[in-house]
């Protein structure tokens, strides 16, 4: 593979993937897949509670309201745009949402993954978040299998542990015309391709980007690892930015006992709450509708629980779930009790003073006995009805992280990087959580690996015309 003859794919994380795989396998063009870290899947294969898709077959109900669930969760970076960027934004949601379908079956059909199990998730009017019925989590299922089938394909090289310095550029408003990277052994290397960027976020830049856009988060434990975000990579080859200081702060990463300072943590999946499950504060007392947007939950943990006395910045809060919420997260359960951040135990057992109180209230709201104090109106697969001291629970520690950056390098909705006069950049895409614009104020659940798909296959498709036509057409 000359240098000159291939297509440059930064990051494998699902949008890095979903580009390289429809550039090598729908148009059958060479691929460099260069990743940062020693293994390939970024956060995508941590991925736990789903992709979102409407309407699909795998629904059991009509499903016409995902794109306003879409504006509404966008908030007001969306509402006080300016015509011309709230244009933008229209198209990006638009793409997501007209192709979420064909994402989901693309997936289903052509790659073979299971995808059959749809839940609600916060913020969601109905069931639309997809995953598999066994016991793989969505993210490691979807990333692995599109990494076995990239495994065996001639025309795609990955290369890890490879860290790219430079963009590079023919000229003054020139096209991106290839890569400077410093490889294995710490050896830079040049390549050059026309190039897609999917480096993900900066959720994990705590010292960096999370500390210039955002530093009154500082110190609150994030779901991501350490790692400095790319956008400035691709400023320095004039692309626009937008809602960088839009940072998603996720109501529920676990608590690991064993290391309950640490400031990486795993997250408890938004599944755990759409099967049924709900938030409690220090002393057992429901608090929250568990299935208002993000945004909202996280608020409103912050407002009404306790703050641990810790250098870390976290909060007194328990997630619980009743057998039949567990019974249908087989894909998660299993990880989270052998990890210790879930544990089966009962309601007496947990002797917590308005827990047993609690419980029976909450379950006669799900038996349809009386409405919902805090509005909730979905309740998963929870089955408890009547609550004793020995009916079976299942408990574990969570509190607000570091989650996800919506903002990012401004894309058009065909994945096209803009500059700063809204012109595409050429030579150049990106797809994934190193864009913004997209998700506004508050992703939400499961919009994550759908743009991974929707705009890495947009990408794949339009650095491939682009490849085939030549840099001048």
């Amino acid at each position: 593979m000359t240098p000159a003859k291939t297509i440059i794919v930064i990051g494998s994380g699902l949008a890095g993937l979903t580009a390289t795989t429809q550039l090598s396998l729908t148009h059958h063009l060479p691929v460099l897949l260069l990743e940062l870290t020693s293994k390939p899947g970024g956060n995508s294969i941590k991925a736990s509670s789903g992709i979102n898709g409407a309407p699909t077959r795998y629904q059991s109900v009509g499903d016409s309201a995902f794109l306003s669930d879409t504006i509404k969760s966008a908030g007001t970076p969306f509402v006080v745009s300016a015509a011309e960027e709230r244009g933008r934004r229209e198209k990006l949601m638009n793409a997501l949402v007209d192709t979420s379908a064909s994402a989901v079956y693309w997936l289903t059909d052509e790659c073979g993954v299971d995808l059959s199990k749809v839940a609600m998730l916060g913020g969601h009017s109905v069931a639309r978040t997809h995953r598999g019925a066994g016991k793989k989590t969505p993210g490691y299922d979807i990333v692995s299998t599109l990494l076995g089938r990239l495994d065996k394909e001639p025309l795609v090289k990955v290369q890890t542990e490879s860290r790219v310095t430079r963009l590079l550029k023919e000229g003054e408003g020139g096209e991106v015309v290839g890569v400077e990277y410093t490889g294995q052994g710490n050896v830079t290397e040049t390549v050059y391709g026309p190039v897609v960027v999917a480096t993900g976020g900066f959720a994990g830049d705590a010292r960096g980007l999370l500390a210039q856009y955002r530093p009154d988060l500082a110190g609150i434990p994030s779901t991501n690892d350490a790692r400095q975000g790319t956008q400035p990579l691709l400023q320095a080859v004039g692309a626009a930015v937008v809602d960088m200081d839009q940072v998603q702060v996720h109501p529920t990463g676990f608590v690991d006992e064993k290391d309950g300072e640490a400031m990486v943590k795993f997250l408890a999946a938004e599944a755990l709450r759409g099967e049924g499950g709900i938030l409690l504060l220090g002393d057992g007392k429901r608090f929250v509708n568990e299935l208002e947007m993000r945004e909202h939950v996280t608020k409103v943990i912050m407002d009404r629980a306790d703050r641990l006395q810790t250098p870390t910045r976290q909060w007194d809060v328990n997630i619980l779930l009743d057998e039949g919420a567990a019974a249908a997260l087989e894909s998660h359960m299993g990880f989270y009790l052998w990890k210790g951040l879930l544990r089966k135990t009962t309601a007496g057992e947990l002797a917590l003073p308005a827990l047993e109180g609690t419980l029976q209230d909450y379950a006669d709201v799900v038996a349809g006995k009386k409405p919902d104090e805090f509005g909730r109106v979905a309740f998963g697969n929870w089955t408890l009805t009547d609550v004793k001291p020995d009916s079976v629970v299942y408990v574990g520690k969570v509190t607000p992280v570091v989650h996800f950056t919506m903002g990012g390098v401004v894309i058009n909705e065909r994945s096209q990087v803009l500059d700063e006069q809204g012109e595409p950049i050429k030579g150049l895409w990106a797809a994934g959580e190193i864009t913004g614009g997209l998700h506004g104020q508050n992703r939400l659940g499961g919009s994550s690996l759908l743009e991974c798909v929707v705009f890495g296959r947009i990408a794949g498709d339009e650095a491939a015309a682009f490849y085939n036509r030549g840099s001048d057409a």
